[in-house]
């Protein structure tokens, strides 16, 4: 019964995306559903696509070992989306424009910082992107145990192959109908944990000290609350994948509306997901924390609704995965390659490359996912590059005259603060992390008082010539 269930989810993901082919029309439709995305259309697009791996299994792993503080892993995201709707999301909406890298151009001027900001997203996003194949292996392995590697191959097959037919058309759709599944299950699992613990007061195994501490707790500091609000919390605020469906959006208001109402859902969800967590270290004291989720669901769901929450599990992983993948993939095809061609790139030659360029984005994140273990700290990685190098520069380009910034800061700040966080995270000098923002607004007005030096410099020379 799980098993058909499993599969007759991977089909209608196919279908829907054979459906959405028709549709794409052109590149317009393929990157942003031609701007027709609906408030209910959006806003179940960027709930499926932030409850991912991280949301559910990386939550729950959270809620296993931190306890309640652990829910801030969503929370700092529902911080970020309620600023963004509130003061960003209309200006964001108001480039006519298809990608974030975009949007730095259209601020600065240039293609250069375009191309710079585009490489650093499709680094960062890869690693995303495999943190959610890795989960959704896992979740496949509670039916197929043994076979991790096989089961992420089939995952991320299905998101790949619907992705690549129908672009956003497909993912705008696929998503509605998975976060209809995805807080269904939440809800079925949520449920069965708490009549398990007969309302969390069954405890076989004694939960640490301070486990419903909130908002810090022995287990969960200040220190890493700050790391989340400012690598995690950041990338909701601007995120390529949040952007994506503000892009989409039919105009301002339902990019504003969207992104409020998809904050406030989140917020009663990172509570649920987190006690989740909570329930399987009082049933299941002793297995790894990621692997929370899975075993809770074989333990206490019957058969049948197991089934429904493994695939409201696999909805959460590929939902976010395909929205990733897809704006990965347009990325590196519209910001990175078509500025080589120039007006010699024909629309159909674009769509076609683009979608090639979602098939190897695809295959290397699987490539990765093979490789690595962890998906909160495959997440981190990728988050901590972003952020470090992107948040800022966009930010404070939306006062870009007021603060004199130029093209040659913003290409700095991309450079140089990305390129610390990663040698920062990578380099184990997680105490240092903090700095790397405040450190990214240094280079973006430094490199702008340079470029301003240097322009006038230039003119001089030619005055006196």
């Amino acid at each position: 019964m799980d098993i058909a269930i499993v599969s007759i989810f991977f089909w209608v993901m196919i279908l829907v995306g054979l459906f959405s082919l028709k549709a794409v029309k052109n590149t317009a439709g393929f990157f942003v559903a031609d701007r027709r995305g609906t408030t209910t259309a959006i806003t179940g697009s960027l709930l499926a696509t932030i409850i991912g791996g991280s949301g559910t299994i990386g939550l729950a792993g959270l809620g296993y070992s931190k306890g309640l503080a652990g829910a801030w892993w969503m929370l700092v995201g529902a911080i970020g989306l309620m600023v963004l709707s509130i003061f960003f999301a209309s200006k964001v909406r108001g480039f006519k424009v298809f990608t974030l890298p975009e949007i730095l151009e259209a601020q600065y001027g240039g293609s250069t910082v375009k191309i710079v900001a585009s490489f650093l997203i499709a680094t960062a996003w890869l690693g995303i992107i495999s943190a959610q194949i890795i989960a959704a292996g896992k979740i496949l392995s509670v039916l197929w145990p043994g076979q991790l590697p096989l089961l992420m191959i089939i995952s991320a097959s299905v998101f790949i192959i619907y992705t690549v037919l129908g672009g956003q058309y497909s993912i705008l759709r696929t998503d509605l109908i998975q976060s209809i599944i995805i807080i269904s299950g939440i809800l079925v699992c949520l449920v069965a944990g708490i009549f398990a613990t007969k309302g969390l007061a069954a405890t076989p195994g004694q939960l640490p000290e301070g486990f419903f501490s909130f908002p810090t707790s022995p287990e969960f500091t200040v220190r890493e609350l700050l790391h989340y609000f400012l690598f995690v919390g950041a990338t909701f605020l601007v995120g390529p994948d949040i952007y994506s469906r503000i892009f989409s959006a039919k105009n301002k208001e339902t990019a504003q509306k969207s992104t409020m109402i998809a904050a406030l859902v989140m917020v009663p969800l990172a509570f649920g997901i987190t006690f989740i967590g909570i329930t399987a270290r009082m049933l299941l004291p002793e297995i790894p924390p990621e692997s929370a989720l899975p075993s809770l669901i074989m333990q206490i769901i019957p058969a049948g609704l197991s089934g429904l929450v493994i695939a409201a599990l696999l909805a959460a992983m590929m939902s976010s995965a395909d929205t990733c993948l897809l704006t990965t993939g347009i990325i590196i095809s519209a910001d990175i390659i078509q500025p080589l061609f120039g007006s010699k790139m024909s629309e159909k030659k674009l769509l076609m490359i683009s979608r090639l360029c979602v098939m190897v984005a695809g295959t290397l994140s699987l490539v990765i996912a093979l490789e690595i273990q962890s998906i909160i700290a495959a997440l981190l990685v990728g988050y901590t590059i972003y952020s470090s190098g992107l948040v800022v520069p966009i930010i404070l380009g939306f006062y870009r005259k007021r603060l004199k910034l130029n093209t040659l800061g913003a290409i700095v700040a991309v450079i140089a603060g990305g390129g610390l966080g990663l040698y920062l995270k990578t380099g184990g000098y997680n105490n240092l992390l903090l700095v790397t923002l405040p450190l990214s607004a240094i280079f973006l007005i430094g490199g702008s008082y340079a470029g301003r030096f240097l322009s006038l410099k230039k003119k001089t020379n030619v005055i006196k010539a």
